[in-house]
């Protein structure tokens, strides 16, 4: 059994260091290992119930604390602000089993943990520091329970029940995740690419890095990190990262906003290209969900492709792409086009394919009966797997009981696996700054779609969070728009009347979709013009059957389709 940590909290002064120097360490275990051993510290100072905090760990807490106070404070800032400050405050932490490579690991958990506290304002760290294997690394998570455990009992403002934290959707995108292995090569891959294009000035070629991934392959948590590590390396690098989905680009500016990041640099694809061009590239543009990239003007963006606007703006694009999430008219791309970028990225060893599944905690076997409903569009039986829960329901009641049940045990564990929700396809009106309240209606049942109910911002400062973490949107209807992207503990998904089952085979039924680029044809670049409803409702099933890290509860509109799933579940 692993044993208990040490924890002894000090101010951050000359007294503090003093009061470390005068430890006696022959006195007891705690103060031996504090003065002898590894340790981690955080540097905390609190500013109207939020707090500016710094992660570190040494071989010498008194030495390096003094450097903290004295030579740190001439170079940056945030050390000249910590210094000054009324009562900052430092926690040390100690453990027999700590090692270079564990307390290594430590900090960069809390540094993970800490900068997805709602209560943290700012962390002032400047590198992600995570840990190959080693001995202890086993050890890792009960160790870090332990500590975190004993800090939230010292502080629950600075340091909150872990499930809290693991709740927020900027912790799910955070960049201090420690990667997989696959992951960890996919970075290293990219960063030498991009150092190889950057160094060679005479380079005048459009540079696409091309990285694919089913829905929950750990997609974001990369680029996120790459992101991180580009900006850290170089200051004078110019990085920008960019999503074309409005729930997901708050999550990166929060994320930014708290690392100190410059968050100008977080920005929809438009605001990117609108700013620069041919002769004024950016260094790195990084494009999260490139799949929603605009393939035509739309709105603001008077172009016509803008992945092809990105490579002329910037010396090096890294795509994130999953042809299976495009989900509007004007972000279609042929199979041709897709073939084309695919193969573009081959043939200069470009192309980086993730393939393990991170998001859904199920066997292969239930993995590959989901992708079958979607891909295949058959139904088999499911087969038995005590990890991930499917459930089909006779009545959207009772799938609406399944998850306020789901979501009271979420509530009552601190969210310890997360928020459950209510989803549906596309298959009612919604207007989304219209004066009624438009609702999901299935005979006598109805809920308002997503952000119909009105919040109260007195309580709760909502600016920041993305529509699940609201605590209203248990009593709404959630849709690919504000879904996409984000983890649920349990989904509940409504397959409304445009997904039927007939003849053995599911198909979907674009006249009854109330998606305009479902029904509505797309111009092609030959002036051909095709309809791609089917495909968009394949892709809409697809973002919505995969958001559950723990299950999937499903209620179907049509009959035949949800008798045919009773029987195979």
């Amino acid at each position: 059994m692993v044993s208990e940590p040490y924890i002894k909290e000090f101010s951050y002064s000359q007294d503090g260091v003093n009061s470390i120097n005068s430890l006696q360490i022959s006195d007891n275990e705690q103060n031996h290992y504090i003065r002898n051993y590894p340790t981690v510290y955080v540097i905390n100072d609190e500013k109207k119930d939020k707090y500016d905090v710094y992660v570190g760990e040494t071989n010498n807490i008194v030495q390096r604390t003094l450097q903290h106070l004295n030579a740190d404070p001439k170079n940056r800032d945030d050390w000249d602000g910590l210094k000054k400050a009324k009562n900052p405050n430092m926690y040390v932490i100690a453990h027999d089993h700590f090692n270079k490579s564990l307390t290594l690991d430590v900090e960069n958990r809390l540094m993970l943990y800490l900068g997805s506290s709602p209560y943290v304002n700012r962390i002032n760290n400047r590198r992600t520091n995570g840990q190959g294997e080693y001995f202890p690394v086993e050890e890792l998570d009960e160790i870090f329970g332990k500590i975190w455990r004993k800090l939230n009992k010292r502080n629950q403002n600075l340091f909150p029940a872990m499930e809290v934290i693991k709740n927020e959707a900027i912790f799910k995108a955070s960049p201090f995740h420690k990667l997989t292995a696959e992951q960890s090569q996919a970075k290293f891959t990219i960063s030498n690419k991009i150092r190889e294009i950057l160094s060679d000035s005479k380079s005048v070629d459009e540079h696409l890095i091309m990285v694919t991934g089913d829905a929950g392959a750990g997609k974001t948590v990369l680029l996120s990190s790459l992101f991180y590590d580009l900006t850290q390396d170089d200051e004078s690098r110019d990085v920008h990262l960019m999503v074309n989905h409005d729930e997901q680009i708050k999550v990166y500016q929060t994320i930014s906003k708290k690392l100190g990041l410059d968050v100008s640099k977080v920005t929809k694809p438009t605001s990117f290209i609108n700013k620069y061009s041919k002769n004024n590239k950016a260094d790195v543009a990084l494009v999260d969900e490139a799949h929603l990239l605009w393939t035509q003007g739309h709105l603001g963006y008077k172009g016509s492709n803008q992945l092809n606007d990105l490579l002329k703006r910037a010396k090096v694009v890294i795509a994130i792409f999953d042809a299976n999430q495009i989900l509007r008219n004007q972000q279609i791309l042929s199979n041709e086009q897709i073939k084309k970028l695919r193969e573009k990225a081959l043939n200069t060893g470009d192309l980086i394919e993730l393939h393990n599944q991170l998001r859904m905690q199920a066997s292969d076997s239930t993995i590959n009966w989901i992708k079958n409903l979607i891909e295949d569009q058959t139904i088999g039986i499911l087969p038995e797997d005590d990890s991930y829960k499917v459930k089909v329901f006779d009545t959207p009641q009772q799938l609406e009981d399944a998850i306020d049940y789901e979501n009271v045990l979420d509530v009552d564990s601190d969210y310890k696996n997360g928020i459950s929700r209510l989803v549906a396809t596309y298959d009612w009106p919604y207007v989304a700054k219209g004066k009624d309240v438009y609702k999901v209606k299935i005979g006598n049942w109805e809920l308002p779609w997503n952000y119909q109910i009105k919040e109260h911002p007195k309580i709760v400062n909502y600016q920041d969070l993305s529509w699940a973490e609201r605590p209203q949107t248990i009593k709404e209807v959630g849709s690919i728009y504000t879904i996409q992207g984000f983890d649920l503990n349990y989904v509940g998904v409504i397959l409304g009347p445009s997904i039927k089952y007939r003849d053995g085979k599911i198909i979907f039924d674009k006249s009854v979709h109330f998606n305009k680029d479902v029904t509505n044809n797309r111009t092609m670049e030959n002036g051909e013009k095709k309809n791609f409803g089917e495909e968009l409702i394949k892709n809409e099933m697809n973002v919505l059957m995969t958001r559950g890290v723990h299950g999937l509860f499903i209620y179907a509109v049509d009959e035949a389709l949800r008798e045919k799933l009773k029987s195979s579940v």
